[in-house]
């Protein structure tokens, strides 16, 4: 059942019945209720603050790693967009804005000789995104190098937390409930700008050469069961190649879903659900969704 109550006016934009679609990698899923894409963080403060707490409120960000559904997403959608995208480099640090791409903030540190945020160039995504859910890749994660975090509380609050209160694991981190990241401070160290750049390199080659880069995909769909690899045993369960309506597994890499040119939100859901009852059958193991799916079935 849509609210029928209408969110409060920002200085930014703020839409009714938006598509959502065209801003998710995978290019599918129905409308928002209502998309709001506050100025700046001024703009996001006031907007939650005289926000009725009966809407919801669900935040995007590069959308990467998302399946919206079909019916849409009720309530307020959230998008930071490009108020939030500041880069600021400190000696041995680099503060960023929510909306920033991880590739953008690890070419910022590169440039400027700051090691230890190569593996955010093998991160597609937003650093929003990555705080929200520990993402890492290459051997490397958020928690490894995020000092504190920036975000409004659903009441409309500035907050700063540390990366101790965020209880980051594998994939997780525990923010508070409707709180909206703004901004992170990342630690670095002095590194040789021509290593770092080399690290960039080989992550860059492993990627194109491991990982279907160019499709409408959603990233790793699954998260990596404790001494498992998801696509070994998606793999063994015979999941490779998969199909349903114009979702399918990827021939390249098992752990990553594809929209052909035609699937619906439910074609890729659909799937990745038969691959967890494949998986299931075959080991015992309970897959783990990485990937966020969010919104009502059409």
């Amino acid at each position: 059942m849509m609210v029928t109550i209408a969110p409060p006016a920002v200085r930014g934009r703020l839409m009714e019945r938006a598509p959502l679609a065209p801003l998710t990698w995978f290019r599918v899923g129905g409308p928002a209720e209502y998309l709001a894409r506050p100025a700046d963080v001024e703009d996001l403060c006031q907007m939650l603050e005289n926000l009725p707490l009966e809407m919801p409120v669900t935040v995007i960000g590069a959308a990467s790693n998302l399946i919206i559904r079909d019916g849409g997403v009720h309530g307020l959608v959230v998008k930071l967009a490009r108020g939030f995208s500041e880069i600021l480099l400190e000696p041995d640090a680099i503060v960023v804005g929510a909306a920033a791409l991880d590739i953008t903030v690890a070419e910022h540190a590169a440039v400027a000789g700051l090691a230890g945020l190569e593996f955010l160039s093998g991160i597609p995504g937003s650093i929003g995104g990555a705080v929200a859910m520990n993402a890492g890749a290459y051997g490397a994660d958020m928690s490894q190098v995020l000092d504190w975090v920036e975000l409004v509380s659903r009441s409309g609050e500035l907050l700063r937390l540390s990366a101790q209160a965020l209880g980051l694991g594998y994939r997780h981190a525990s923010l508070p409930p409707g709180g909206v990241v703004v901004r992170a401070r990342l630690r670095a160290t002095p590194g040789d700008k021509t290593v770092i750049a080399e690290r960039m390199r080989e992550i860059k080659s492993s990627r194109e050469a491991s990982q279907p880069v160019r499709a409408r995909t959603g990233g790793s769909t699954f998260a990596n069961p404790p001494g498992q690899k998801a696509w070994e045993l998606i793999d063994a369960a015979g999941g490779r190649g998969l199909r349903r309506g114009g979702a399918q597994v990827s021939p390249l890499h098992c752990n990553f879903l594809i929209n052909t040119g035609d699937a619906t939100a439910a074609d890729l859901e659909g799937l990745g659900e038969t691959l967890r009852s494949r998986v299931a059958a075959a080991s015992g193991i309970d897959l783990r969704w990485e990937i966020k799916r969010m919104g009502v079935p059409a």
